[in-house]
């Protein structure tokens, strides 16, 4: 049995994780953090834990794996408990700084721990990015566009996953020159541009769009329920409890279960 602690429990993302814990029988959650819903039962004989206390909550309850979908500021401050107390991470959350991010590796590196850290957590959006890739290695010469969509109480623009996408086709195409949005006189040149949409309740649309002379080919992903989010990220959890220490993708994940 798998011990899992949740950071973000009465987030939109943490209830989905509960719910697929349900019926899972190598998982067991043993500690819901967050700063709303502060005691409210969740699961069982847990209730939720104020995030504020995390350290406290984790040297009590613990877990194997510590579950982040919360705010770049609060992750970062459960990444340090969770390493303080040896405990193996999956991080869901988007949005670090570059800054922000350099401690979190830091941190992990430090401590010794394992942790899977990803923008998207569902297997679609993963084979999506092999397909960006494999396309901008042969479509070099095409104009490169990505559009993505998700519902108007995102924080983050571009998303996560958009700005992974971003790192892919940097890579690919050794274009350096990226434009958020456009506006005015504008003439378009060797770059990547990036839009964001925020609406309604999209859960989520990714659009990698290459054009050139007389045709063009869009590779999209929609995600139509967060359920697979959480299904990832528990696939995550059961992997990362065993591998080496230091960060991980899913793709590994995927890879190897």
């Amino acid at each position: 049995m798998i011990d899992v602690a949740l950071t973000g429990a009465k987030g939109r993302m943490g209830s989905l994780i509960i719910d697929e814990m349900r019926s899972s029988r190598d998982l067991k959650l043993v500690a819901a953090i967050d700063i709303v819903g502060v005691g409210e039962p969740v699961l069982g004989d847990v209730f939720v834990s104020d995030a504020r206390e995390v350290r406290r909550v984790l040297r009590e309850s613990q877990p194997d794996v510590l579950i982040d979908f919360t705010v770049p500021s609060a992750a970062l401050d459960n990444i340090r408990a969770a390493a303080d107390s040896g405990v193996a991470i999956v991080v869901g959350t988007t949005g670090f700084s570059e800054e922000q991010f350099s401690i979190i590796e830091d941190t992990i590196k430090s401590a010794g721990i394992a942790a899977v850290i990803s923008p998207n957590f569902s297997l679609g959006v993963n084979i999506f990015w092999k397909l960006v890739e494999m396309a901008a290695r042969s479509l070099s010469d095409y104009d490169v566009e990505i559009i993505e969509m998700h519902h108007r109480r995102k924080k983050d623009a571009p998303s996560g996953t958009a700005m992974r996408t971003v790192e892919i086709l940097r890579r690919s195409l050794g274009i350096e020159d990226i434009r958020y949005g456009r506006e005015g006189m504008c003439e378009r040149g060797r770059e990547i541009g990036v839009h964001a949409v925020r609406a309604g309740d999209i859960v989520g649309d990714h659009i990698v769009l290459f054009a050139g002379p007389g045709e063009r080919i869009e590779i999209k992903h929609q995600a139509h329920s967060r359920s697979a989010f959480a299904t990832g990220a528990l696939r995550a959890a059961r992997w990362v409890v065993k591998a080496p220490p230091g960060i991980h993708s899913m793709e590994e994940v995927l890879a190897s279960s």
